[in-house]
């Protein structure tokens, strides 16, 4: 079996729940490697279940060995209260991937590069990324939005070529399109565009 040229982790983080998936490139292929959720209990005091979400992820970490992480841009809230929650959860994931380097993409820019359109729905994206990674079953919604996470990471790279995401481009290089990128990795996938 290959090596993965890039294997990374995608992370979606939530107080109550936190999705994390493993993708990898061998060669032009793209494929889930593992996924999962962490769930927390609401009636928990936030400190445990802050705990238990950085655990699982430091767990997936261990047993994966994901070479880069990816994680969603925080996107603004309509309750404070909310988005410090979200904000405490992201920050044991950010501490969780601490050591490995750390993309981190907005969504849509997420949904442009799995489906095509940055304003695909949730359903559209889940059955790109179950077809573009050749799943046979479904995920949740937050384990499937991990792995678009991280696929949209890998896109990323493969686009522009980079060596790591903290690595600045030695010079500005022209970039397909999302539409290009979806027709692509569709074609790749033996998906008729």
């Amino acid at each position: 079996m290959a090596l993965p040229d890039l294997r990374v982790i995608g992370i979606d983080p939530g107080s109550r729940t936190t999705g994390w998936g493993v993708v990898e490139r061998v060669g032009g292929k793209v494929a889930a490697v593992a996924s999962g959720v962490i769930r927390t209990k609401p009636e928990e005091p936030m400190p445990s279940r802050l705990q238990a979400i950085h655990l699982g992820l430091l767990a997936a970490i261990h047993s994966w060995r994901p070479t880069e992480a990816a994680m969603e841009e925080i996107f603004m809230h309509k309750s404070a209260a909310s988005a410090l929650v979200l904000g405490q959860a992201r920050g044991v994931a950010l501490l969780a991937t601490a050591g490995i380097p750390l993309a981190t993409y907005n969504a849509m820019t997420i949904k442009n590069s799995v489906s095509g359109s940055g304003k695909a729905d949730k359903d559209q994206v889940a059955r790109m990324v179950k077809l573009l990674l050749t799943m046979e079953k479904d995920c949740p919604a937050d384990e499937t939005d991990a792995l678009a996470i991280g696929l949209t990471h890998l896109i990323h790279r493969r686009v522009a070529g980079q060596a790591a995401p903290q690595a600045a481009p030695a010079k500005r290089e022209r970039r397909m399109s999302a539409r290009d990128q979806w027709t692509a990795i569709a074609l790749r996938a033996g998906v008729k565009a």
